[in-house]
Formats: structure tokens, sequence, C-alpha cells
């Protein structure tokens, strides 16, 4: 796996570490956008096979999503 890979997602899980603890606007916001970016210029440059099993897991999450709102409404 390329190191590449390995250190946006690490960058990308450490923003969405102070996005969840962020109180101000600032912050909030940065982290938010640097989380997203970081994952999708990952996923860019991360192997087919990694891609193929992040869509999968989109994919069923979508699915689980919609599920659960089915049942309560």
């Amino acid at each position: 796996m390329p190191a590449a890979y390995l250190t946006l997602l690490t960058i990308s899980f450490g923003s969405v570490w102070i996005y969840l603890r962020a109180s101000g606007d600032v912050p909030f916001v940065l982290a938010a956008l640097t989380a997203v970016v970081c994952f999708i210029w990952g996923f860019a440059v991360a192997p087919w096979l990694v891609q193929l099993l992040i869509i999968g897991l989109v994919l069923s999450l979508d699915k689980f999503y919609l599920s659960k709102a089915g049942r309560l409404g």
C-alpha cells in the first residue's frame, strides 16, 4: 500500500477527530473540509482493490440507512 494513501487516511481520520471535538466555527469548518479533501484525494490514489472495498461499504451503508429510515416513518 502506498505511503501517500496511508498518510492521507491518517490525516482524514485526525481531521474527523478534531471536527468532533471542535467547538468554534473556524476549526469546525477547517477540520471538516480537510477531512473531505483528504478522503477524496486518498480515494483517488488508493489501489483499485481498496477503492472497490470503499464503494462496497458506501453502498451497504446507504441500504442500511434507507432500511432504518423506512421503519421509522
